[in-house]
């Protein structure tokens, strides 16, 4: 049983100085890329329709809730994206992820994917993850957007009872 002790007594005091003497290390290494840098500006139409592309999946229980925007809200996007603000003008991709309605003004935190699936940028995707004002931080890509970085500006052209229809511009830089 003394041996046992004064073992556990040596590892104990070994462990505490391989802690002690130890440092954290990190090397910042120069990125390097084979491609230059791009800039890419895009136009496109996000439409939504409340209820089919755009769903509550989570809510507060909260009773005393005055706004028109429900307060402390997770919602559910899968909304096509156009080319144009009509509604029979052409798909290019689609647009998923969610969005928490956080503020009693309407405001938002959102994460969403701008995901193309026509023309140059087939297959290729731009991550947003911003709160919504005035425009979303592109924090990411795939594809053809490989480490995109830019922002999102957005005007809402039409906001009813069941169809928003939100107006995109915008600009990457990417490799």
């Amino acid at each position: 049983m003394r041996g046992t002790l004064v073992l556990s007594w040596i590892l104990i005091i070994c462990l505490s100085l391989v802690a002690v003497q130890s440092e954290y290390y990190s090397e910042t290494r120069p990125v390097h890329h084979h491609k230059p840098a791009k800039e890419t500006n895009l136009h496109f139409f996000m439409h939504e329709h409340t209820g089919v592309t755009a769903v509550v999946v989570a809510q507060a229980n909260i009773t005393s809730n005055n706004s028109s925007v429900p307060f402390a809200s997770l919602v559910a996007v899968n909304d096509p994206l156009r080319t144009g603000p009509e509604p029979d003008s052409k798909v290019i991709g689609n647009v998923q992820g969610i969005a928490l309605l956080a503020g009693m003004n309407a405001s938002s935190t959102q994460y969403i994917d701008f995901g193309f699936n026509t023309g140059k940028f087939n297959g290729s995707s731009l991550s947003v993850f911003s709160r919504g004002e005035p425009g979303l931080a592109v924090v990411g890509g795939r594809g053809r957007f490989m480490l995109a970085r830019g922002v999102a500006l957005f005007n809402p052209i039409l906001i009813n009872a069941t169809n928003v229809i939100i107006e995109f511009n915008v600009t990457v830089v990417h490799y």
